[in-house]
């Protein structure tokens, strides 16, 4: 019991720590998008709106980001329990219901398809694309729709699925594999991963990776410079990464919940979801930042010399 106890302390302590160094960097992300949204329109250069068209879809994905995180802690069996966040097992429970309604339902495909959007901008004509103003409402609108249906299944999984799989009032054994959100743990309440809320999650990762690799490959046939190919890929390997994660929550309802072997499964898919969605955000809002910053230098240091000349 020690020993399964220091082991959940030490995943949540890390978890935590992971979650607060994308929060860090989708604040630092967050702040210079709109300082140079601001700039660009104090300044009236409307041509550099071109590197910093998608501002508004970068930052509806790192809203999208901190609200994955804020799911990821709660769930966590570290901040649930005596004497901790929640102690309440109603209340643990339910937190558990809401993680999987939330992250699993929206979360976690919003943040994905708005990556894949982001990745498919580069494609679009400029007078179609982010240099269109409405662009980003589209995208964060389309996000929305898609994520919908998402959303609605898992909300029927966790509140419905144990009603009609229930026999006298009780919900079978079989029952608790497909749609139970939460299990008892010593005394506590541990989450779950229903299995049908995990093989949704691998279909829609089936449909994204394929959308991805098509949208990639388009993008691979034009790009020549070496750096940008490169990257390209690493978004490929990102998304490709997200269906072991779907594996390793499926496999998660065969050990006891909240025993070290559940909790490494769910541990490590943890892990592979932290760094599909390190290597998107980086390399589609990171980068393309660190680039609109680099433009404004260039663009003020001319203003400089002009006023000097």
């Amino acid at each position: 019991m020690l020993l399964i106890t220091l082991f959940t302390n030490i995943i949540g302590v890390v978890t935590i720590a992971l979650v607060s160094i994308v929060s860090i960097l989708g604040i630092i992300c967050l702040s210079r998008s709109v300082h140079f949204q601001l700039w660009i329109k104090r300044r009236g250069y409307q041509r550099l709106s071109y590197f910093n068209g998608p501002w508004l879809t970068r930052i509806t994905l790192i809203v999208v980001a901190f609200w994955w995180g804020i799911g990821e802690v709660l769930r966590l069996t570290f901040v649930n329990g005596e004497g901790r966040f929640t102690s309440d097992r109603t209340w643990q429970a339910n937190v558990c219901k809401f993680y999987i309604i939330s992250n699993l339902g929206f979360a976690e495909p919003g943040l994905f398809l708005l990556l894949a959007f982001l990745l498919s901008a580069a494609l679009q004509k400029q007078e179609l694309g982010t240099l269109n103003h409405k662009w980003n409402w589209k995208t964060i609108r389309a996000m929305f729709i898609i994520c919908f249906p998402s959303l609605l299944w898992e909300a029927c999984v966790v509140f419905i699925g144990p009603r009609v799989a229930s026999d006298d009032g009780q919900t079978s054994n079989l029952a608790k594999y497909w749609y139970s959100a939460s299990a008892d743990h010593q005394g506590n309440v541990a989450c779950t991963y229903p299995l049908l809320s995990s093989i949704f999650l691998g279909a829609f990762y089936i449909i994204l990776i394929i959308y991805v690799m098509f949208v990639g490959g388009q993008m691979l046939s034009l790009v020549i410079n070496k750096g940008l190919r490169r990257r390209i890929y690493m978004l490929i390997f990102a998304t490709v990464i997200l269906l072991p994660r779907a594996a390793l929550l499926g496999l998660s309802i065969v050990p006891w919940p909240g025993e070290i072997a559940h909790e490494s499964l769910v541990f490590i898919s943890f892990l592979v979801l932290m760094l599909a969605a390190m290597v998107g955000i980086v390399i589609l809002v990171y980068f393309p930042v660190a680039d609109t910053l680099g433009a404004q230098e260039h663009v003020e240091m001319q203003a400089r010399q002009a006023i000097m000349l």
